[in-house]
């Protein structure tokens, strides 16, 4: 894993000349934050050396180079999934690849479902926390010190100085934004009720497929990282609204605007 990950870097280095200081995981529908970037370079993720192809509808499959209020930025635009056949490993390299390539912030986003009864759909939830119910552990086998630590304390998974600052954001916007915990399992079925219920029970807000082992690994590389979840579709006690991969995305995009200028005056503040 260290060699691919320097090669990697390697080549993206010597074809961008770029250092990004911040990390961006563009989520279903939230592509079009690539906007309101001033790009520099844009690789698809086919030419670059060791990295998987996403084949997810909705997620472009480029890395895109650039600055946002000054900041210099790195973006990618779909991720992988546990869920498409990639070990877990596979779906995080690109997360290590940004911290040797200057990282120390990442930013994540996702589609997720609502299971907090006070939420609706296109809300949009900062995380503050995760429940990791994945099969397989981004850090299991044996652990490269170069990377990281054998044992990673995940107290502080989602940095609370970034979360503060984005309510403080939200607050000056008027954005009605959420905050709660984030559970991850495998997918991709969308959860039955009796799944959505059990993690309402557990202590979580809404539920996906994706960004817990991204926010791990990043961890592990001691990154800061800050978190949203657009809620994309509703599973509570009354009842689930049957969900479809065209509504979630309709969903996110609606609450695109808001997302975008989150991040965006974040990523100022940084």
């Amino acid at each position: 894993m260290w060699d691919q990950v320097q090669e990697t870097v390697k080549y993206l280095s010597e074809k961008t000349n770029f250092k990004p200081e911040i990390g961006i995981v563009l989520g279903s529908g939230l592509g079009n934050l690539t906007a309101d970037i001033t790009i520099e370079y844009e690789i698809p993720y086919s030419e670059i050396p060791n990295f998987p192809v996403s084949t997810v509808k909705g997620h472009k499959g480029a890395l895109i180079f650039g600055t946002i209020g000054g900041k210099k930025v790195v973006a990618m635009q779909g991720r992988f999934h546990y869920y498409e056949g990639y070990e877990m490993a596979k779906t995080v390299f690109p997360i290590r690849v940004m911290k040797y390539m200057g990282v120390e912030t990442l930013i994540v986003s996702n589609a997720s479902g609502g299971v907090n009864p006070s939420f609706k759909v296109g809300d949009i939830m900062i995380i503050t926390d995760h429940i990791n119910a994945f099969p397989d552990h981004p850090l299991r086998g044996a652990n490269d010190e170069r990377f990281g630590p054998r044992f990673v304390n995940m107290n502080d998974a989602y940095t609370r100085t970034l979360i503060d600052k984005a309510l403080v954001i939200a607050k000056d916007k008027q954005y009605d934004i959420k905050q709660g915990v984030y559970y991850g399992l495998q997918g991709p079925t969308f959860e039955t009720l009796a799944e959505y219920r059990m993690v309402r029970v557990v202590g979580a807000d809404c539920v996906g497929m994706s960004t817990v082992p991204e926010v791990i690994v990043a961890r592990h590389m001691d990154m800061e990282v800050f978190g949203i979840s657009v809620i994309s579709d509703m599973g509570n006690e009354e009842g689930i609204v049957e969900a479809h991969h065209e509504e979630v995305l309709k969903a996110v995009q609606a609450a695109e605007p808001i997302a975008r200028g989150l991040i965006n005056e974040l990523i100022a503040q940084i």
